[in-house]
Parts: C-alpha cells; structure tokens; sequence
C-alpha cells in the first residue's frame, strides 16, 4: 500500500487544495507585497481557480481517499457555489478594507480556508471528514467575525459566535460517537445496515441535526444569528448568510438522503424546526431599525423555508414520487438565496461608511432619488428575498411550497404563505423608504456612497444571476433534476 495518496485522490480534492494553498501563499506574500490591489487579485484568482479545480471530478467522479470524500455531482454543485460566493466576497471586501484600514492578506486568506472547510463538508461522505471540514470553515469564520479588532462590537461578534459555536460542535461530535457506538462506522453509505429502530441512533442523530442546526441558524439554536450578523464586518456577514449554511444544508441532505433511520424518524422534529424557525425570523424582522440585523432575521426565515422542503423530503422518500423535487427545491433555493443575499450585503457594506455608521432604516430615505441605480439593484434583492414573478427567489419558494403540497404538507404549506406575507412587510418597508420618504437634512447633506469597480461587478453579476434563475431556470432545474445527484 503506497504511502501517499494516488494522482485522482488528489485530483478529486483539488479545489480544497488549492483554497489551503493560495491561502497560504497569501499570508506569505502579506510581508512582501504591499500593493492592495495585487493581493486582491492573487486572491480572486485563487478562488477563481478552486472552482476550475472542478474539471477532473467533472469528467471523473467517484469516491477519493477510501470513500471519505465524493467527487460527485452533488459535491460539484456545492463546490462551484461555495466559490462563487469566495469570489463574489473578496471582490466586494476590497474597498471596504481599504476604507476601514484593515489588513487584506490575512483577510483573504481566511476566506479561502473558510471555503476549503465548505467544500470538504458539503463532500464528506464520513462524519468524522465532516468534523473536519466543519472545524476548518468555523475557526476561519471566528476570527473574521471579531476582525475588526478595535471595535467593540466586532469582539462581541467572535465571542458569541466561538462560544456558542464551541458547544454545537460538542452536540455534533457527541452525536457522532453515538452513531458509531450503534452502527460500528461513521461512513454514511454503510450506516443502512444498522438497527433502524435503535433509541440511541435516534439520540445520535438528533444531536447531529442540533449541532447542524446551529450552523443553518434554524430555530431554535438561532440566538447567535442577529448579534454575529451585526458586528461582524459586513462582508463577512455575506460570507456568513451564504457559504456556511450552504455546506451545513449540504451535509444535512447528505445524511438525511444515506441514512434510513434519519429519513424515517425526524420528520415532525424537521416539521416543528421549519415552522418554529419561519416564525422566529419573519417576527423578529419586524421588530429591527437597523438593516443589518433586519436581513440576519430575514437570513433565519429563509432557513426556515429550506427546513420545510427537508420535511418534505422525509415524506417523499420512497413512494411514487420520489423525493427528487424536494432535493431539487433546496438545490435552487440555496443558489438563489446565496446570490441576492450576498449582492444585499454589499449594499449595506456599501453604503454603512466608515466604522459601518449609516446602517439604520432612516439613513436609507431618499436612496432612490440619491443613488437611483443602487436603489433599483437592492429593491430587486429585496423583492427576490420577497419572492416576487420574474426573480430567483419566487421560483425557489414555488419549488419549495410545491414540495410541501406534493407531500400532503398543507398545514407547512399554509405557515409558509403566512410567513410570506409577513416577510413582505418589512422587505417593503424598506422600498417605502428608499423610494417615498425624504431624508433628513444631514444625509441629504452626506455625500453618496461610493461604488468601486470590484463592487459593481458583484453587483451586476448578483443582480444577473437572479433575473436569469427568475426567467432562464431550465438547464439549473435539468442538472440539479439529475438521478446521480444524490441518492434519492
């Protein structure tokens, strides 16, 4: 038995390989280049090329390091989606690091550990692999929380966020020493064998959907959401909204589309977490003044909705229809949701200014006459978030809610058109005050937010991607309908 990995192993991870490697290269160019500009671009193209790394498991998927990782479609999704986002963030963080003077190779370089974490998780087929990628992507997501250091509010942020993170990685690792104590493996693909009706395999997983759940933001484990959200660089929070909860839903469809003994008994505990979760988060929204914590709260109800096609997956499992559209509703939904929410983010980076000040729903009076352009942008994120005709995010929640009917869900069906139209408040609140209400004489007298070259091509792709999912989602609806996408 060789005593290194074999060429297509490697080849399989290479995506991971290469986020670690320019994230490396990063933080040793930090001493030597000290242009911002060329740290930028060394990081972009290091996303950029994660994603190309893509091309072997494309054309030669299957299995790497004695079935601890996938190289598969579902993996492949997840990994052009965790970098996409790294992109789309550091081209956004750009010159929000320039303006609050922070430092950008550590910066970068904690993105793309972040994202190599997301994509080992969203391809681990062994939970001890998820640990790990888990592990990777939150201590980089701790120290990005608290990176503005001298600001108290930033520390606040890390703290909560470590802590709270800490224990739910004690519930997800306790939960994986009680799966392996009933099943004998931590292997997903051999956990079918096991006593399905077992108490403690149950306890196993119901720890696992615990420490899982924190991640995803789902309710009630939810706490840390508004307060990390908040003092966390703005930038950071679009990572936070986006890429780690699209891994953690990655790992989740993963256990719950191999293990029988998941897809059989947690249906009513994904039914209460869905409702409870939507609830929390439309209700909570209501409530806030500041833009940042509106869209934490609004970040939560989405979770909510994902939540609900996880119940319908649980009821589709093997009968006629297949759970397929289910898998496919979240799918979409994770990649639409991902796009407006990180092109909202960036607004709010935006236009928060220095030391992040202008972030209260007033400050935002009269955009649409300031700043017509960024207005229009942010009211078609926000409309989409809503679930407008013509967005992503409409036919992500019709994918969804048909999910729920199609499983005989109507009761979940119904609280979800009832938390639409509770999200629809405050998500037009804030259009009203963009566009119907005068602002006061000092921001009127603020001069406009400015908008770099790097932000608006994040912009522009955001807003493209949510208009072409809106109208155009034909070939994304035919790949993520695929029959080897997942065990369904």
């Amino acid at each position: 038995m060789s005593a290194f990995p074999n060429t297509s192993d490697m080849l399989r991870v290479l995506p991971e390989l290469i986020w670690c490697g320019f994230g490396a290269l990063l933080m040793l160019l930090q001493p030597i280049v000290k242009s911002r500009k060329a740290l930028t671009a060394v990081a972009v193209v290091g996303a950029l090329a994660g994603i190309c790394g893509n091309f072997y498991a494309v054309h030669n998927p299957g299995s790497a390091f004695s079935g601890l990782v996938a190289a598969d479609p579902f993996s492949i999704f997840f990994s052009h989606l965790v970098g996409l986002v790294a992109v789309l963030v550091i081209l956004a963080a750009a010159p929000y690091l320039d303006r609050e003077r922070l430092a950008d190779a550590e910066f970068y370089a904690l993105i793309l550990f972040a994202t190599a974490g997301m994509g080992v998780l969203a391809s681990a087929q062994e939970l001890l692999t998820a640990f790990i990628g888990l592990e990777l992507s939150s201590i980089s997501s701790y120290i990005l929380a608290g990176y503005r250091r001298d600001t108290l509010k930033s520390g606040e942020s890390s703290m909560k966020y470590f802590l709270l993170g800490s224990f739910a990685t004690a519930f997800f690792l306790y939960g994986i020493a009680l799966v392996y104590g009933v099943t004998g493996t931590t292997n997903l693909l051999r956990m079918d064998a096991a006593d399905q009706t077992s108490t403690m395999l149950k306890l196993g997983l119901a720890l696992i959907l615990i420490g899982l759940g924190f991640k995803v933001a789902a309710a009630p484990f939810q706490i840390w959401t508004p307060d990390v959200y908040e003092g966390a660089p703005t930038p950071v929070t679009a990572l936070f909204s986006a890429g780690p909860k699209a891994a953690a839903f990655a790992l989740l469809l993963r256990i719950f589309a191999d293990v029988p003994a998941a897809t059989q008994f947690w249906f009513w505990a994904f039914w209460i977490i869905a409702a409870l979760t939507m609830f929390v988060g439309n209700l909570g929204a209501l409530l806030q003044t500041n833009v940042k914590r509106l869209l934490a709260y609004s970040s939560i109800a989405h979770a909510g909705y994902i939540l609900v096609a996880f119940a319908a997956v649980t009821k589709l499992k093997g009968t006629d229809i297949g759970a397929s559209p289910a898998y496919t509703a979240v799918l979409f939904y994770l990649l639409s949701y991902a796009l407006v929410k990180v092109g909202a983010f960036t607004i709010v980076s935006q236009f928060g200014g220095a030391g992040e000040k202008h972030l209260q729903l007033d400050d935002f009076a009269g955009l649409g006459e300031r700043q017509p352009v960024v207005a229009a942008v942010f009211s078609l994120f926000l409309l989409s978030l809503l679930g407008l005709p013509v967005t992503a995010g409409f036919l992500g929640k019709f994918y969804i809610f048909k999910a729920a009917v199609d499983s005989n869900l109507i009761w979940l069906a119904v609280l979800m058109a009832i938390n639409s139209v509770i999200g629809a408040y405050y998500y037009i609140r804030l259009i009203v005050v963009m566009y119907m209400r005068e602002p006061s004489s000092e921001i009127a007298a603020t001069a406009p937010a400015r908008f770099p070259l790097s932000v608006n091509v994040v912009l522009a792709i955001a807003a493209f991607g949510t208009i072409v999912l809106g109208v155009f989602p034909g070939k994304t609806l035919a790949y993520l309908l695929r029959s080897d996408l997942l065990n369904r």
